[in-house]
């Protein structure tokens, strides 16, 4: 198997478990779900979903600079919500974050996210 390099930075939350920010693998690197945590505070953002959004997005940005990427380079995204009526909010503000050719990605309707997050991202990025 190929080394796995660990990515971390204080631009993004810590982990608040046993897992890495990102870890890369060969020119793959496997990005762990963000939550809308302000990374200075590890507080969550506040309790409206656009704003969860952005944050989560931001907290993808500096993981994907970690790595030597942008957010271009991410191929596959999960997008995991409580209420999937919220969708048509997500496209809005991933609009701000992507340019066609967009990822693939998946939405997920979930029960609960950690620390009561509306909205939690992982993906998948090539460089």
């Amino acid at each position: 198997m190929a080394e796995k390099i660990i990515i971390a930075t204080d631009k993004a939350p810590q982990a608040i478990g046993t897992y890495s920010q990102a870890v890369k693998v060969g020119s793959t690197v496997y990005l762990s779900g963000q939550i809308p945590l302000v990374p200075s505070t590890m507080e969550m953002v506040s309790d409206d979903f656009s704003d969860q959004v952005v944050q989560v997005f931001e907290n993808l940005t500096a993981v994907t600079e970690a790595a030597g990427g942008t957010m271009a380079d991410i191929v596959k995204l999960n997008i995991f919500l409580i209420d999937l009526s919220h969708f048509a909010t997500v496209n809005e503000i991933m609009a701000r974050y992507f340019t066609q050719p967009y990822p693939a990605r998946a939405a997920i309707g979930v029960k609960q996210l950690p620390k009561g997050s509306l909205v939690e991202m992982d993906g998948i990025m090539e460089i």
